[in-house]
């Protein structure tokens, strides 16, 4: 069994490998048969998303399995072969970047605000986030800063409260105000010789290995927590152009994980709904990434009619995809085990930051401070010292892709058992796969330098005309772009097509 690493042109020669492991690991935790692997092919680019970490190896084993899972949905429907699978590393590496790629009437979105990023500690450093109002509106008070006057003032004198306290200070005083923040933590060991071909000191020269351990303890090697509940069933989806065609999808998730697996499921035909609190606005530019094929709504869940119409969509729903933190949801009555009590044979699929167990799995948590927070950020830190950061939001963006892959899979496996499905991922078990289960791919190549340009697109939408990237997933027959444009955030109807 091999995987091909394939040139895209006529003039490189294709390269065979022994079966590419991530991508192996990945399909196995998804639960696919191994003999599928020989389906999956990639095209190779050069110098796409460089970093110390194997990132592009990542990237590409999350996109390939997903394009698996999506070919291996579609043969059941049809009863058909399941097709080939060749993916473009360009169009991954591209898709992987997509929020930064994207323009709004020509104008580049601001992905981080200027109090969210790396500062000087006392002792060390810290990462903030503070890009929604209400996490900048906890994380100025909870270091004694009004939140007035100038914005470069703001920056400095938060510049100067970090400075002067230690880092682990910072961490905890700005948890316990709702607020967010973290200590930057040193380069953990690497378990295999994958991840890079050394430990990287604090000054990102070599180190010896034997490096302090992460801050915060990482899952296992398992990157899905699953299960299949019940006994209902089979409820088989019928012929369908697309993969995902007739699927209902209530999507409860917010900034790139769970909206790039739902925005993929959305591609894939399925009609998605995302759902988000009136009272806790989205970012427009983000959903204007995101939002692609989907619809959006606004519910107030502690609503009594708002809650109606919730349980009226659950109904009629077939996935249930949720991205706050664990047990966050629990007290309207969307704890997995109630909503497959209410609805048997649902697939629930829920993302979360750092896990589902340990001191940190209930804490609020982004891509960049789970970098900082696991030991990335040191590991691909600068000569000088100074916390780095991988060419992508490649924990978001990979748990995104292997989210809808479970999905996927969930699907193809209710065509013949019936019965629930609940799905538990993390940003926090993809940067433990991430630093200590992926081989670098050592393959030499002639493929030609990287281009994103084949890989980008515009069309008009409500936001403006948007340059995107196109969607990565390279099955046969595989839509090259969704079926319309994001619309505006909360202003759909709570309705099923």
């Amino acid at each position: 069994m091999t995987h091909r690493i394939e040139a895209d042109s006529e003039a490189d020669a294709e390269v065979d490998a022994d079966t590419d492991a991530a991508t192996a690991h990945a399909w196995a935790a998804l639960g696919g048969a191994p003999d599928l692997l020989e389906k999956v092919s990639y095209v190779p680019a050069g110098g796409v998303l460089p970093a110390r970490l194997p990132v592009r190896e990542l990237a590409r084993a999350t996109v390939g399995a997903c394009s698996l899972a999506a070919a291996e949905l579609a043969a059941r429907r049809s009863g058909g072969a399941i097709p080939a699978v060749r993916v473009a590393e360009a169009a991954v590496a591209t898709a992987f970047i997509s929020e930064r790629h994207l323009r709004i009437d020509g104008r580049k979105p601001t992905n981080f605000a200027p109090l969210s990023g790396f500062w000087r500690a006392a002792d060390g450093w810290v990462r903030t986030h503070a890009n929604y109002p209400h996490h900048r509106a906890r994380l100025l008070p909870a270091l004694g800063i009004a939140d007035d006057g100038d914005e470069d003032v703001l920056v400095k004198r938060l510049a100067e409260e970090l400075a002067a306290r230690p880092a682990q200070w910072i961490q905890e005083t700005v948890y316990q105000a709702g607020g967010l923040a973290v200590a930057v933590a040193p380069p953990p060991r690497l378990t295999t010789g994958a991840a890079a071909a050394t430990t990287t000191g604090a000054a990102g020269e070599p180190g010896t290995g034997a490096a302090a351990e992460t801050a915060i303890p990482l899952p296992g090697p398992a990157l899905i927590e699953a299960r299949h509940i019940g006994e209902a069933a089979a409820r088989p989806l019928p012929p369908a152009p697309l993969p995902a065609s007739g699927v209902r999808v209530l999507d409860l998730t917010r900034v790139i994980a769970g909206p790039v697996a739902t925005r993929t499921l959305a591609l894939l035909g399925a009609d998605v709904l995302r759902i988000d609190s009136p009272h806790l606005p989205e970012d427009p530019d983000a959903h204007a990434d995101t939002g692609f094929g989907k619809r959006s709504t606004r519910l107030d869940l502690a609503d009594p009619r708002d809650r109606q119409t919730f349980e009226e969509l659950l109904d009629r729903a077939d996935v249930v995809v949720t991205g706050y933190r664990p047990g966050a949801l629990d007290r309207f009555g969307l704890a997995p085990d109630a909503l497959l009590e209410r609805r048997p044979g649902l697939v629930v699929a829920q993302v979360s930051a750092w896990g589902w167990s340990g001191p940190w799995a209930g804490r609020r948590g982004f891509d960049s401070l789970v970098q900082a927070a696991c030991g990335i950020a040191a590991l691909e830190a600068a000569p000088d010292g100074h916390p780095g950061v991988l060419p992508a939001q490649a924990l978001d963006h990979g748990t995104g892709y292997l989210l809808a892959a479970g999905v996927l899979r969930s699907l193809a496996e209710r065509q013949e058992s019936g019965g629930g499905h609940h799905l538990r991922f993390s940003l926090a078990a993809m940067a433990s796969w991430l630093m200590h289960g992926i081989t670098r791919d050592t393959l030499a190549t002639t493929a030609a330098p990287y281009d994103p340009a084949p890989w980008l697109t515009e069309r008009p939408a409500p936001y403006g005309r948007l340059r995107y990237a196109r969607p990565p997933l390279g099955h046969a027959d595989a839509p090259r772009d969704w079926a319309h444009p994001p619309t505006l955030w909360g202003t759909d109807a709570p309705v099923w097509l």
